[in-house]
């Protein structure tokens, strides 16, 4: 058995030595400069334009004070840190903060004496937005890439228990948008650390005898690995008070802690912090069902649909020539497909394959691609020409939009699938149909066919937790994105 590696005295407290930051934390200083200078000059420049063209009294302290508060209303709102610049709601963000930058700037006209804001000077705050928005979507861009390369990352040692540790590797190898590595990691106990992280020390089950003990551990880790922070999932053997004295020398050695709670695929939006008796208290607030968004998402599917439907009427007549045309049977398929609490309907198509496929499908069984209950063949011999280019572009699910018009869908949801694969759903995958399937989804403008049956799962469980107008609204602007690329469909 290995042994743990205590400190040399239990009473001897742990040194307090700065730790020098990792070099990949330096990589990205330029971001800061970039930020603020762009909004200097974009709140500045036009707004001392437009108040000199209509000769308005103090031009220059006018232009200043918009200059000024522009970037200390997006000092208030944390938009020049790491977080901010790798969160992808960067228009929602901006957005909101110019909001705030007109109705300051209109009340400190008020209180100056002056009148209310002129048009053309409301009209010269939107390069201050535009330019804002465009500089922070660049920096995100740069950050995503930057973090793919390998670059940009915060190098993590993980403490916990050898399971916990396993499931906090395998989430966060899903996906490569966020800033953490793991580099190692401390286990508590003797339990096997199965994904691969190096270990280099243990902590014990029992608390130790003296604080400073666990703390030796996990800094001698921490000093082993070239650790940035500390990740730190807490258990059965590792309890509050434990892990307030391993805080408090973590931070005596500038290691930042992150304390994991064990929830996943749960939007920022819906946790929140509060503390009652020294307790510390997270909030996670219901998923939306009801209420105004819910009221506005189902005007916005019927409305939307409606206008679609009328917009690309002369497609929708031309594409079903074409399939009447192009092979025999009817231009619409119509097969059964489980809506929204399992409730079966109609869904519509531009019919891709021959009219004999449904009889076809046992004959393909054994060559089904998809690792789960969905049946995918990419080179399906069922498709006929014309529908493989409509299945590429997703011309085929045009006549959906009759499906939201009549509530049978929504334009953003989960993909809807059929009773037979629902028959062998889990309890999980059932929260799938907590929703009404949508005409696109995450699933869409995520990979669509390449998806494998975990991760087709993970995007709709994590559109039904989290979904919101502002989620959907991205959904759809990265759908067109996703339609013209055509890749992951067949």
């Amino acid at each position: 058995m290995r042994p743990f590696r205590v400190a040399a005295s239990r009473q001897a407290p742990v040194p307090v030595v700065r730790r020098p930051a990792h070099p990949d934390g330096a990589r990205a200083r330029w971001y800061g400069p970039l930020s603020i200078g762009v909004d200097l000059a974009g709140a500045a420049l036009p707004v001392a334009a437009a108040i000199v063209e209509v000769r308005e009294p103090h031009p220059v302290r006018l232009a200043v004070a918009a200059a000024l508060l522009w970037p200390l209303i997006r000092v208030a709102g944390k938009r020049y840190t790491p977080a901010a610049w790798g969160d992808g709601g960067v228009l929602r963000a901006v957005t909101r903060d110019w909001l705030v930058l007109v109705g300051a700037l209109a009340t400190l006209r008020v209180l100056c004496g002056l009148n209310s804001v002129p048009a053309e000077v409301f009209t010269a705050l939107i390069p201050a937005l535009v330019l804002t928005a465009v500089c922070q979507k660049l920096i995100h861009r740069h950050l995503r890439a930057a973090r793919r390369a390998g670059r940009a990352l915060r190098h993590v040692l993980v403490v916990g228990e050898g399971p916990t540790v396993d499931a906090v590797v395998a989430q966060l190898a899903q996906r490569t948008d966020h800033a953490y590595v793991i580099v190692g990691c401390c286990p508590v106990g003797e339990r096997e650390v199965l994904s691969g992280v190096p270990v280099d020390t243990r902590l014990p089950c029992e608390t130790p005898g003296s604080p400073d003990e666990d703390a030796a551990v996990v800094l001698a880790a921490a000093d082993t690995f070239s650790a940035d922070l500390v990740f730190v999932v807490p258990g059965p053997h590792l309890s509050g008070e434990r892990l307030r004295h391993l805080s408090w020398n973590l931070h005596d050695r500038d290691y930042p802690l992150v304390v994991l709670p064990g929830i996943v695929d749960v939007a920022r939006r819906r946790v929140r912090l509060t503390s009652a008796a020294g307790l510390t208290l997270l909030h996670v607030v219901p998923p939306l069902r009801r209420g105004a968004p819910a009221l506005l998402k189902a005007v916005v599917d019927r409305v939307g649909a409606a206008v679609l439907i009328v917009l690309l009427a002369p497609l929708l007549v031309v594409l079903a020539l074409a399939v009447r045309l192009g092979s025999p049977g009817p231009a619409l398929y119509r097969q059964t497909r489980a809506g929204l609490h399992n409730v079966p309907f109609s869904m519509w198509k531009f019919r891709t394959m021959v009219v004999d496929a449904d009889r076809l499908r046992s004959e393909l069984e054994d060559a089904n691609e998809n690792d789960g209950h969905m049946f995918k063949v990419r080179r399906d011999p069922r498709v006929t020409p014309l529908g493989r280019v409509l299945r590429r572009y997703s011309l085929d699910e045009l006549p959906q939009l009759f499906n939201v018009l009549l509530g049978h869908m929504s334009l953003v949801g989960p993909r809807p699938p059929v009773p037979e694969e629902v028959a062998k759903y889990d309890r999980v995958e059932l929260r799938r149909l907590s929703v009404k399937p949508g005409l696109t989804g995450l699933w869409q403008v995520s990979g669509r066919s390449d998806l494998s049956w975990h991760e087709t799962v993970a995007l709709d469980l994590r559109y039904v937790d989290n979904w919101s107008p502002a989620v959907d609204m991205n959904v759809i602007v990265r759908t067109v994105r996703a339609v013209l690329d055509g890749q992951g469909a067949y």
